[in-house]
């Protein structure tokens, strides 16, 4: 049982496809719920999820743009089950590699999160690049022992994530956060696709500095 955690930002033509591949990859699964939480999109996201008409799909709208950490945590408090599991909306997550992850992590106890390493990333040159050098960076200060936390698909205890001091970029630094907190982490390659509709929201650059900026923030969290 788990509850599958969705920010979406002007993300209409992504959502009613990445559903039924998730539909299609837990065919065998009974037992687990999908938040969608738009945070205030801009385009038809809105209107697409409100004709969702699905007992196991909750669906949150953010009165305003409050950013990917604040829609995740809201997901999170919303949700039914205490193992979460949490993806982007814009299709390059690919829900195929869910059960892998599930099944790692149930049948590992002493593991408290599950981090998608992901393998031959399909994004921009420079987006790869400045990535890997913010990952360079993380790691050797905040020593997680992951080379890829910016993949969105994750699986992780509930009660454990609610317990963190919340900050927005906090999704970014999970793999710190419970490691640094004494909690055991693993990570597996997983699939990685191309963007087919909409365009990242985030810059580049701006995402390695506010990165960097945020590590020192870490590093103060886990000293206390």
């Amino acid at each position: 049982m788990f509850s599958i955690v969705i920010p979406l930002f002007n993300e209409a033509k992504n959502i009613n496809f990445l559903l039924q591949e998730i539909k299609e990859s837990l065919e065998y699964l009974k037992s687990y719920e999908i938040i969608l939480v738009n945070d205030a999109s801009t385009d038809d996201t809105t209107e697409v999820i409100n004709k969702i008409n699905n007992k196991n799909i909750k669906c949150i709208i953010n009165d305003e743009n409050k950013g990917q950490s604040f829609s995740i945590c809201e997901g999170i408090k919303n949700s039914s089950y205490d193992t979460i599991i949490t993806m982007d909306g814009d299709g390059q997550n690919d829900p195929a590699d869910i059960p892998k992850l599930y099944n790692y992590y149930i049948q590992n106890n002493d593991v408290k999160l599950v981090g998608g390493i992901r393998k031959n990333r399909k994004d921009s040159l420079i987006k790869i690049i400045s990535s890997k050098i913010a990952n360079y960076i993380r790691s050797r200060i905040l020593k997680d022992g992951c080379k890829d936390t910016g993949c969105s698909l994750k699986i992780f205890n509930k009660k454990i994530f609610l317990s963190f001091p919340f900050f927005n970029g906090v999704h970014r630094f999970l793999p710190a956060l419970f490691r640094g907190f004494g909690y055991k982490t693993a990570f597996i390659e997983v699939n990685h696709r191309k963007r087919v509709y909409g365009s990242s929201k985030y810059g580049t650059m701006n995402r390695l500095f506010v990165g960097i900026r945020d590590i020192a923030k870490v590093k103060k969290i886990l000293k206390k």
